[in-house]
Formats: structure tokens, C-alpha cells, sequence
């Protein structure tokens, strides 16, 4: 739940950047993000999560 969190942080975080930036504009990005509600409530959410809970244990498992 704690990388849940701080993905969402950093995606919104990078969505403002974006925005204030002009790279991207309002209304992609609220389809972007409806799309990632929506995307949350399908059955591939869980798949997603086990893969981003796979990628963050490989993360952190690598010694520097």
C-alpha cells in the first residue's frame, strides 16, 4: 500500500509538471486520468498491481 501511495504522488507530481509545462494539455490529461480510474476498477487491475509490486522488489533488492 506504502508504493501505491507514492506511485500516485509521483504520477500526480509529473501530470502538473507536464501541464504547468505545456507539454501536455487539460483535457488529455483528464482522459488520462479517467482512464486510469477506469482502468482501476477492471479485472486487469490486479495483474498491474502484482506487476508493480514485482517491479518495486526487484528495485529494491538491487545493492548499490
Amino acid at each position: 500500500m506504502v508504493f501505491s501511495l507514492s506511485a500516485v504522488l509521483v504520477l500526480a507530481i509529473i501530470l502538473v509538471v507536464l501541464i504547468r509545462g505545456g507539454s501536455l494539455k487539460a483535457g488529455p490529461a483528464v482522459i488520462a486520468v479517467l482512464f486510469g480510474f477506469f482502468l482501476a476498477s477492471t479485472g486487469m487491475a490486479d495483474d498491474i498491481q502484482r506487476f508493480l509490486d514485482s517491479i518495486a522488489r526487484t528495485l529494491n533488492d538491487i545493492q548499490f
